[in-house]
């Protein structure tokens, strides 16, 4: 899909973000929800409980739940809805990065592994942009139902093929276990000793001494 070529070019930050936007939504699932539950079912019975794939499964439905509830949330809980997502995928996202997807390579699954990164990394820049929408505008919905499809998409990869592929082939699972419980609760941890009012930092297109909707 050209991902290479497309993040080594320099662009105007605006044309950046645009680009950015169509190679998410060129990855918006085609699968339907039967073989997403499909593929979860798999996985589920391949895992083993309390082993990083029980918890990356975990972590998946926190996701999908902390979707819902940005799609659900009326516009002055949206920020909060938002940041809630933020966290949990952020930390689900770091912690395959800095220990399954480099295992996922070392197994034999290099192009899934870069692959894996790639979509992790769009998916990120996009969330940064839908901090710089009002939430009460439709656009701020809009941005988050093209992040869920990528997003839903990405997990639909990884509990069909490339985790399993994980499981079966790499040489010491109690290590990747310890590793990724360690990188999640690093970053959730940390993200849960931030004040309550660092939530509206994110909260950028306000002008300055704005009145705040409570939360």
């Amino acid at each position: 899909m050209g991902f290479t070529r497309l993040f080594s070019v320099q662009q105007p930050k605006e044309l950046n973000m645009s680009i950015v936007g169509k190679v998410l939504g060129a990855i918006t699932p085609p699968e339907s929800e039967k073989r997403r539950a499909e593929a979860t079912l798999k996985a589920r019975q391949a895992a083993t409980p309390g082993d990083w794939l029980s918890m990356a499964l975990d972590h998946h439905g926190q996701i999908r739940s902390a979707f819902e509830a940005c799609r659900t949330a009326k516009p002055q809980a949206r920020p909060q809805a938002m940041m809630a997502l933020a966290v949990v995928l952020n930390g689900h996202a770091l912690a395959e990065e800095v220990v399954l997807y480099p295992a996922l390579a070392k197994a034999g699954e290099k192009a899934h592994a870069a692959l894996a990164y790639t979509e992790q990394t769009t998916a990120k820049m996009q969330m940064a942009e839908l901090e710089r929408i009002d939430p009460s505008d439709q656009a701020w919905l809009d941005k988050v139902e093209h992040i869920r499809g990528a997003v839903l998409h990405h997990m639909f990869e990884e509990e069909g093929s490339w985790f399993l592929a994980l499981k079966a082939d790499y040489d010491d699972q109690a290590f990747l276990t310890r590793r990724f419980a360690e990188e999640y609760a690093r970053y959730v941890d940390g993200a849960e000793r931030l004040p309550t009012g660092a939530l509206h930092e994110i909260r950028s297109f306000e002008e300055p001494g704005a009145e705040r909707p409570p939360l």
